[in-house]
């Protein structure tokens, strides 16, 4: 395979179905790299002492897809040398120990594949417009993202 056939892609989603890790790490896999790093987030079963039954994500889809391609867009400045960025988020019912988001980073070397995808999580939390309902057994808590730029600000 010629190196122009293996062009670097972006491969954003969100989406109601079950995440595959498969699925997404196969989508950055590529013969020009040796590392694929991969970040998984996952429903706990507590938080606070509390017990989560499940989580609900809602996002405002178009800006939370604009804002996963700029993550990209800059990851891509920061290390030029990323092939191919996965970024699957899923949205409304997470059971307790199913993927909540998959993130994906291929390169030629472990470093910088293992350093996007910690910029591509922590930037995500705090500038995508996805919000977590946690679901307890008698109660439930809207959470925003303590990196979250707009739940920070003075009021």
């Amino acid at each position: 395979m010629e190196e122009s056939e293996d062009v670097p892609k972006d491969f954003i989603k969100l989406k109601s179905e079950k995440l595959s890790v498969d699925e997404v790490s196969e989508l950055v896999v590529s013969p020009y790299c040796g590392a694929v790093s991969l970040f998984i987030g996952t429903t706990r079963n507590n938080f606070e002492g509390k017990k989560v039954i499940n989580l609900e994500y809602e996002a405002y889809t178009s800006m939370a897809e604009t804002e996963m391609k700029k993550i990209c867009r800059d990851v891509r400045q920061k290390w030029p040398s990323v092939k191919h960025i996965a970024v699957h988020h899923r949205l409304g019912v997470v059971p307790i120990t199913e993927a909540s988001v998959i993130i994906a980073v291929s390169s030629p070397h472990r470093a910088e594949s293992l350093e996007a995808v910690m910029y591509c999580i922590d930037t995500l939390k705090a500038s995508v417009p996805i919000w977590k309902k946690e679901i307890y057994e008698d109660e439930y808590s809207w959470k925003e993202n303590k990196e979250c730029f707009w739940a920070n600000s003075e009021k």
